[in-house]
């Protein structure tokens, strides 16, 4: 997870995805942009809405934002990243993320989407 640049808590890396990319392939960037990990993606756990402040316009008074979710497996962690001056990287358990979630949305695709994503894998391997 990573810090917020606006206030307490803890995030997962997420942004908006460029007209040339695909939900996935921005997943990947936004994680190296903000976090500085690289990794494979296993699998979507879900689409999470969300209002946002700086998403305010004409075309949405409510900032209503979709966040599509997917676990990454991490396989580097970059020593340094664009983002590395204003975001802290942290490595939590899953109980701990949920306690330092900044965002409930963030909370609910945790304890929910990637939960029962890591029952269902637990039980295939077992």
């Amino acid at each position: 997870m990573i810090n917020s640049t606006s206030g307490p808590g803890l995030l997962f890396p997420k942004g908006g995805w460029e007209n040339d990319e695909t939900v996935e392939e921005a997943a990947v960037r936004e994680a190296i942009e903000e976090a500085g990990v690289r990794g494979d993606l296993l699998d979507f756990v879900g689409d999470y809405n969300f209002k946002s402040k700086t998403h305010e316009d004409e075309f949405s008074p409510e900032g209503l934002c979709k966040a599509a979710m997917f676990v990454l497996l991490v396989k580097e962690e970059l020593n340094s990243w664009p983002e590395q001056s204003t975001r802290i990287r942290s490595w939590l358990t899953i109980s701990q993320a949920i306690q330092n979630c900044r965002h409930a949305w963030m909370k609910e695709a945790l304890e929910y989407g990637f939960c029962k994503w890591l029952a269902q894998k637990r039980k295939t391997t077992s």
